[in-house]
């Protein structure tokens, strides 16, 4: 399958090539379900907004699914093994971590690891532009959220990252 398809294209995918295509924008096997159910799409912002809504009809478990997919920031290794699929996009969208110092990754893998024994699951941001010293310090804030507060924020980044994807995906 191309990297990137017109909405029409998109539109006569069959299921199957559809399901793929759509996995590699959000994990979540719900939600990439419901898109597909939905298609047509007669605009680009008509599949956006099918999106959004797609995406808050889904429960903590399917957020959590979504959020699995992800590698972790700056995790070289694991983007290029456990998510080869989406391993060109992801490493676009992490760029700013490419650039940093060894101890400013160090740092960021450790907080990292910090984050995922509070939360239960790895930091998740839409990485896009940000530098990892940025990525760092939004971090280090999102720490102090209480569990409920830091899934819905969570929740709102992976469908930042889902919106980037669809751009990709159907430009």
């Amino acid at each position: 399958m191309p990297n990137t398809l017109t909405l029409d294209a998109f539109n006569h995918l069959p299921p199957p090539a559809a399901t793929a295509a759509l996995s590699r924008c959000c994990g979540a096997r719900r939600w990439v379900e419901q898109m597909v159910g939905r298609r047509p799409f007669g605009t680009y912002d008509d599949l956006l907004s099918a999106a959004d809504e797609s995406f808050a009809n889904l429960t903590r478990e399917d957020w959590l699914e979504a959020f699995s997919h992800h590698p972790k920031i700056g995790d070289l290794d694991s983007l290029r093994a456990r998510f080869a699929r989406t391993a060109d996009w992801a490493a676009g969208e992490q760029s700013g971590a490419s650039d940093a110092s060894d101890a400013t990754l160090r740092a960021l893998a450790e907080e990292n690891e910090t984050y995922q024994r509070r939360f239960g699951y790895i930091f998740i941001v839409c990485a896009t532009g940000k530098s990892a010293e940025q990525m760092r310090e939004l971090l280090g804030r999102r720490l102090a959220n209480d569990p409920e507060a830091e899934l819905e924020t969570a929740a709102a980044e992976q469908m930042k990252i889902t919106h980037l994807r669809l751009r990709k995906l159907i430009p």
